[in-house]
């Protein structure tokens, strides 16, 4: 009975308090960094137990491992959900017709939106705590440009279809990361690094250009709606997404430099 009676209590306390709509946000948030702890505690874990070459790493390089153990992890789940809900959803389609595209949002989409605010605060935290093993400041800036633009969307509820669009772009960080990987352990000649790198130029063609370049289009189908978004709203829009394709242009360069300078040493 006393079991029976804790039990549903927690029940109780889970749905009135911590996922009701006021404290998804927040609830979401502390999830997200949880999330990430066990995630780097399970990365620890597993490839001490079947990478002969994970002990054997500087401890720099093992926090490295199991960071992007957490950022893979991260990729994979907001990359899937976003798609999810851009494409296959109905928060966002077009025959829903009762409110503004820009101002749609549910307990779902604001509850991955905090899920990611933990991640990229999580992220933040190491990469200032080993500074700057885990990268420079232009990580810093990405990761407080990220924060505040997911906070934003999150709070408010403005603009997280366009939000959710640009995070679809994660996509291609496990590419990246398991080519990390594979140089780490020595497999940088191996065909399978070299199948990695075609796959990473795919990947980035498909979701960092082309999926910026419909985004932009559905923008412009939408402008009216998007007029109505507060100036921090707008900034978010048109600023980041603009900026981000800039980047993501002479990031796409030197990638078909390096597949290039790859296959040629192969022939």
């Amino acid at each position: 009975m006393a079991v029976s009676y804790y039990q549903n209590q927690a029940e109780y306390l889970l749905k009135e308090y911590m996922l009701a709509n006021p404290f998804v946000p927040y609830t979401s948030v502390v999830g997200g960094i949880l999330a990430c702890k066990m995630v780097y505690d399970l990365a620890q874990l597993i490839s001490a137990l079947n990478f002969k070459s994970y002990p054997s790493l500087s401890y720099m390089k093992r926090v490295e491992w199991n960071n992007r153990a957490i950022s893979t992890v991260h990729a994979i789940f907001i990359t899937v959900l976003s798609l999810y809900l851009v494409f296959w959803s109905d928060i966002f389609a077009d025959y829903q017709l009762n409110d503004l595209i820009t101002f749609r949002s549910s307990s779902l989409s604001t509850s991955i939106l905090g899920v990611s605010v933990g991640y990229f605060l999580t992220d933040l935290g190491m990469i200032f705590w080993f500074y700057p093993s885990l990268g420079g400041m232009e990580y810093v800036i990405h990761h407080l440009l990220s924060i505040a633009s997911l906070a934003y969307a999150m709070l408010t509820s403005e603009g997280q279809i366009y939000t959710f669009m640009v995070l679809i772009s994660e996509t291609t960080t496990p590419g990246i990361n398991l080519r990390w990987y594979l140089d780490t352990v020595g497999m940088k000649k191996s065909k399978t690094y070299l199948i990695n790198g075609v796959v990473i130029f795919l990947s980035w063609l498909v979701a960092r250009i082309l999926l910026f370049i419909y985004m932009f289009y559905h923008v412009y189908l939408h402008l009216d709606q998007v007029n109505q978004l507060h100036a921090f709203g707008k900034i978010l829009v048109f600023g980041v997404p603009t900026a981000l394709t800039v980047m993501n242009l002479l990031w796409f360069g030197k990638i078909i430099k390096g597949l290039k300078k790859t296959i040629t040493k192969r022939q």
